[in-house]
């Protein structure tokens, strides 16, 4: 009998803590998570050519050209402005934007 009502507390703290720790819509943990994605994006405009090429679909070619076009015309803004880089299409900036950011 002792075993068994240690059996139900035990299940209860579980469920309760469960419960108490899943994450809610809208909760902090939400928002963090958001927070943690953005600043895995590699600011476009201070990247090295390393950091370029290691974004998918982005090789040493296209990384030359984006830092030529920023230090000619200054930093890229958008994922449109980013299509104006030799090699560059709506298709493959619309790719490299899920990793980079334009501030």
């Amino acid at each position: 009998m002792k075993n068994l009502a240690i059996a139900l507390l035990l299940t209860g703290l579980t469920l309760t803590a469960n419960q108490t720790l899943a994450a809610k819509p809208g909760s902090t943990l939400d928002k963090k998570t958001a927070t943690a994605q953005q600043q895995q994006k590699l600011n476009l405009n201070k990247a090295s050519i390393e950091q370029l090429e290691a974004v998918p679909g982005i090789g040493k070619a296209k990384a030359q050209a984006i830092l030529a076009y920023i230090q000619e015309k200054g930093p890229i803004t958008s994922q449109k402005q980013l299509t104006e880089v030799k090699g560059i299409g709506d298709k493959l900036a619309a790719k490299v934007a899920q990793y980079v950011s334009f501030n």
